[in-house]
Order: structure tokens, then sequence, then C-alpha cells
């Protein structure tokens, strides 16, 4: 179930974080990136080392900590859910399952962890932003 059920819920994020022209972060989301990571593009620059990193398969995630209320990269391998594993809550996710790159970028992975933010729904990450940043939660994982 978690391999599967996983796969399916971070495909489904997936897909959506995705749109021609995506766009910049604005708004709250841009001011949430500048607090917690200095700047957008030092947000991309260490979710694109961070994915890179990865052995093997999985996704590196933007999500928000709901018992710090700050924005946090986060990495799980295989089709590992993030919120089920870390209590972190998906907004933008990076599949790096072969897969996902290997047709257009080959064996380079930094090539596509770099690119993918040009086709990121900003619009979507951002209704996601505000959607959790509603909730009042506290969230406690235990392995």
């Amino acid at each position: 179930v978690r391999f599967n059920g996983g796969g399916h819920i971070n495909h489904s994020i997936f897909w959506q974080n995705l749109s021609p022209n995506g766009g910049k972060p604005s708004g709250e989301l841009c001011e949430a990136i500048t607090r917690d990571f200095q700047s957008v593009d030092n947000l991309k620059s260490t979710m694109a080392a961070q994915t890179n990193a990865i052995q093997g398969s999985g996704w590196g995630w933007l999500g928000y900590n709901p018992n710090s209320g700050k924005l946090q990269i986060v990495t799980c391998g295989n089709q590992d859910p993030l919120f089920a594993t870390t209590g972190i809550i998906p907004l933008f996710g990076i599949d790096v399952w072969e897969h996902a790159y290997y047709l257009q970028y080959k064996n380079v992975r930094a090539d596509y962890t770099k690119a993918i933010f040009d086709i990121a729904n900003w619009n979507d990450i951002s209704k996601r932003f505000s959607d959790v940043c509603k909730l009042k939660v506290y969230v406690k994982i235990e392995n």
C-alpha cells in the first residue's frame, strides 16, 4: 500500500505542480520562501541539490511544516508519501525516478532538477501553501 498508494499520491500532486510557462512565486508564498530560504534562487538551488543527492529513485519536496510554520525541503526514497512519513505537507514535488527525466536528460539528473522550475505551476503551489496556512494542526509522526 505504501509504495503504490504513495506513488498515486505523489504523482497526483506532481502533475498539478507542472504547467507550461509556470511563472514565478508571488504573494505570501514568495514572502515565506524569502523568510525561510533567503531567496527564490536559493530555494531552487537548495532543493535541486538535495533532490540530486537521493541515491536511486525518490522524490524531492518543498513542504510546509505545520509544527514550525515554515517551509522545508525534504527528500523521500522510492514512492514514500511525504506527509505519511514525515508529517510535512507537500506543496511541490520533483520526481527523480528515471522515467521522469531519462528520455530527455539521460543520466544528467542535475539538468532536469534545474529545468523543472521553468515549468513549476506556482499558482498551484501558492494555492496549496495558502490552504495549509489556514490549518491549525500539530503533527507527530512515530516511526
